[in-house]
């Protein structure tokens, strides 16, 4: 059996932690310094446990094993949310590094963008499957301040380099580790989550129309206020969501903006940013018909007109039955009784890659189920166990398939 080195592991995972500290979590939004400073960090750890390292045209970092198969893919991402957690995605790919570092025959991944900064969504997976076209680089914006994705990479030092293409054949299926970002094992008393399937995002924006104007001279009766519209509606989506939904599904409002947003001034247009997730493709179906109903009904109701442009969708990824007897194999043996298998609700690159190969991953807690904040952590005896069950789940499958 391989022998995990949990401690050269931790070593590694606060060593990354270092690199753009916010308070006691990291701020590596993509391309940023930090970010680039965290990938060549990356690459020089893939080389000390034996690994050939690239690094591709929009920033995912491969390290390749340099033996005969087969061979496993282990990975996450490492750039981070604004001011965020520690743990979020590098956890998976510090966990690639100590497999490798035991000697099994694994790739090591750093998918470029999962955090999404950048509109394309699953920028560095879904560009390695080959979903990602030349065009959708050229029309990509990074989601907060509008700087173009070819201006971002060229700064970044990486314009000009191919983009890497997962080797057909090569590998008997892609393993991701990752924190819950949920308070399930928690709750429960439990240390690991074998995860059974990882939910579809589908986002919209929602933009309404009414009329700017003075916020004294205008009486209630004359108003047509968006921002009024806007808070109606999704009061409106809220109530009627619950009814329809299923057990896990969620929904968000991200953001709402008012134009032109002064204190004084009635707001004559209103954009909102809104999403739901589930693991059913038939439950997403009937959320957003129900959506599309509602902003009908609000335009039936309203002074202001609604309308509904689709920004993304994806399809709910289900998890590999052989992956996942490994996992739960593995993690019987070294936590007899202490985990469970359980939905992903949050999105991750391991449902793009599960289009080309067999994938799965493993849950360990979140202290609070907090996550996509600084103050998010997880106790080290449960991290140090969790890569020890990967790294015994990789045993498995590769033997199996030796």
């Amino acid at each position: 059996m391989a022998e995990i080195d949990t401690r050269a592991f931790l070593e590694d995972l606060h060593a990354l932690r270092a690199i753009g500290r916010f308070r006691t979590g990291v701020h590596r939004p993509t391309y940023s310094p930090q970010d680039m400073e965290s990938r060549r960090w990356l690459m020089r750890r893939l080389e000390e446990c034996g690994l050939a390292p690239t690094i591709d045209g929009v920033g995912t970092v491969l390290g390749r094993h340099p033996g005969a198969g087969p061979h496993l893919l282990v990975g996450s991402h490492i750039e981070s949310q604004n001011e965020a957690g520690w743990l979020d995605g590098a956890l998976g790919v510090v966990a690639g590094i100590a497999l490798a570092r035991a000697g099994l025959p694994v790739d090591v991944c750093a998918f470029a963008d999962e955090e999404g900064h950048f509109d394309v969504g699953f920028l560095g997976s879904r560009s390695a499957i080959g979903e990602v076209t030349e065009a959708a680089i050229d029309e990509s914006r990074n989601s907060t301040d509008g700087t173009p994705l070819r201006e971002a990479l060229q700064a970044a030092g990486l314009a000009g380099l191919p983009r890497m293409q997962l080797e057909a054949g090569r590998y008997r299926g892609f393993l991701e580790m990752h924190i819950e970002q949920g308070t399930q094992l928690e709750a429960a008393g439990l240390r690991l989550g074998v995860v059974t399937g990882i939910v579809a995002i589908w986002q919209f924006r929602i933009v309404i129309e009414g009329a700017q104007d003075h916020a004294g001279g205008t009486t209630m009766a004359e108003r047509r206020d968006a921002g009024l519209a806007a808070v109606r509606l999704l009061s409106a989506i809220d109530e009627a969501f619950a009814r329809i939904c299923g057990e896990r599904s969620t929904w968000t409002t991200g953001r709402i903006t008012l134009d032109p947003g002064a204190p004084s001034i009635i707001p004559g247009r209103a954009e909102i940013l809104f999403q739901f997730r589930d693991v059913s493709v038939p439950v997403l179906e009937r959320m957003e018909a129900t959506l599309r109903a509602l902003i009908r009904e609000s335009n039936r109701r309203e002074r202001c007109t609604a309308t509904l442009e689709e920004i993304s969708r994806n399809s709910p990824a289900l998890c590999d039955p052989g992956l996942m007897d490994a996992l739960s194999q593995a993690a019987e043996v070294l936590c007899p009784g202490g985990w469970q298998a359980m939905p992903s609700g949050a999105g991750h690159d391991a449902q793009n890659v599960a289009k080309v190969m067999p994938a799965a991953m493993l849950f360990v807690p979140s202290i609070g189920g907090i996550s996509h904040h600084w103050s998010e952590d997880t106790r080290e005896e449960d991290l140090a166990l969790g890569v020890r069950v990967l790294g015994a789940a990789a045993e498995r499958v590769l033997a199996a398939g030796a």
